[in-house]
């Protein structure tokens, strides 16, 4: 995924609130790109840029919730921060629930708002830094072969060389080599280390019942 400076996006049908809060995020020296509508946003397919999304709770059509809910349903993690005149505990507690930053309440502290935002941002990067990873994990992974695949599948299980021959029918030396190219493709010198990769990737090890010794 390519770098880019973070962008704060705010959704808010009141125009007043609207462009006070554009001129705010810009005042910090931050981007900031403006929505009347949910409906709006969508429409401009922004879940792979940097930033956060400051979003009113209630407006006509769209509520801020239901938004939440349809950018969840997208897979797309853009970290929100709430803000609404009407807030009420339940509103709140199922907003954050769902993964919002924050529930702020109009009329917004500015202060707040800019903490509430730089938390966002710090946690998009996260994000960001996360997913960069697992692309370079993919392209390492794209490399192995389906043996040497399935080989790295019985490693991180900690059985040991002859004992996933056995299991795979195959002899203790043919396993000894696909180990080898598997943690230098990788470019990994241990299994602690190889079961950590496998974690982070999503990476099962394999089900043995009963292990031959």
């Amino acid at each position: 995924m390519e770098k880019s400076s973070p962008t704060v996006f705010i959704v808010d049908d009141d125009p007043s609130a609207r462009i006070g809060l554009e001129r705010l995020v810009k005042a910090t020296g931050l981007d900031a790109v403006s929505f009347d509508n949910a409906e709006a946003f969508l429409l401009e397919d922004l879940c792979d840029r940097h930033g956060c999304l400051v979003l009113d709770c209630k407006m006509p059509g769209m509520t801020g919730p239901e938004l939440q809910q349809e950018l969840l349903g997208r897979n797309c993690p853009i970290p929100i921060i709430f803000i609404s005149a009407f807030g009420d505990v339940s509103t709140t507690a199922s907003t954050m629930k769902l993964g919002a930053v924050d529930f702020l309440t109009k009329p917004v502290d500015q202060s707040d708002l800019i903490t509430a935002i730089d938390s966002a941002l710090e946690k998009d990067s996260e994000r960001l830094k996360l997913s960069s990873e697992i692309d370079g994990m993919e392209i390492l992974l794209d490399s192995l072969t389906k043996r040497e695949y399935q080989v790295m599948t019985y490693v991180i299980t900690g059985l040991l060389n002859k004992q996933i021959a056995w299991e795979l029918g195959i002899t203790e030396d043919t396993i000894k080599i696909h180990r080898h190219r598997v943690m230098k493709k990788l470019q990994i010198v241990s299994v602690a280390e190889l079961v950590r990769f496998c974690l982070k990737a999503g990476i099962q090890p394999v089900e043995i019942k009963d292990p031959q010794l």
